[in-house]
């Protein structure tokens, strides 16, 4: 079991992290907050020592991944409008507001392994037995992911 000075460091330093990847897999804002309190309160009653901080983090997803599986098959699920939810975000440039528009309107088979790739720097073969997944079809997504960003950022790029 942690002590509170291990749960509040992991939290400090891992609490963005899970809310992102909530909030990217559900597109909801309100969900990804009650994901991210679930997850801490399982990492809190977590009773198998870590091994180190790339296993906490490592944990983390995957059970942030569960999670969101598990709402979304919530018979109790409120949708909230994601567009309400991001005209709340701001932004440093317009780049970063397509991109993020962008890479959340790719389907979530791509969105979730584009995001742990380039976010937070996990290998395929990581982001394979995150998902569960072939490590092939990991590399087939990104790739698929990369063309649909691509041509929407052109067309963005076309229209100004």
């Amino acid at each position: 079991m942690l002590t509170n000075e291990q749960f509040t460091r992991y939290a400090k330093t891992y609490i963005d992290t899970v809310f992102r990847l909530a909030l990217n897999y559900m597109k909801n804002g309100a969900d990804a907050d009650d994901i991210t309190q679930n997850v801490f309160l399982k990492l809190l009653k977590e009773p198998k020592p870590f091994q180190s901080d790339d296993h906490v983090r490592y944990w983390l997803i995957r059970v942030t991944i569960n999670e969101c599986k598990k709402m979304l098959r919530s018979p109790w699920r409120n949708a909230e409008n994601f567009e309400d939810y991001a005209s709340k975000l701001t932004f440093e440039t317009p780049e970063h507001s397509e991109l993020f528009y962008a890479v959340m309107d790719l389907p979530k088979k791509y969105r979730v392994p584009i995001y742990l790739y380039y976010y937070e720097d996990y290998s395929t073969e990581d982001i394979a037995g995150m998902l569960k997944i072939p490590q092939a079809t990991v590399c087939t997504q990104l790739k698929r992911g990369r063309e649909m960003l691509r041509k929407t950022l052109q067309e963005v790029d076309a229209n100004v």
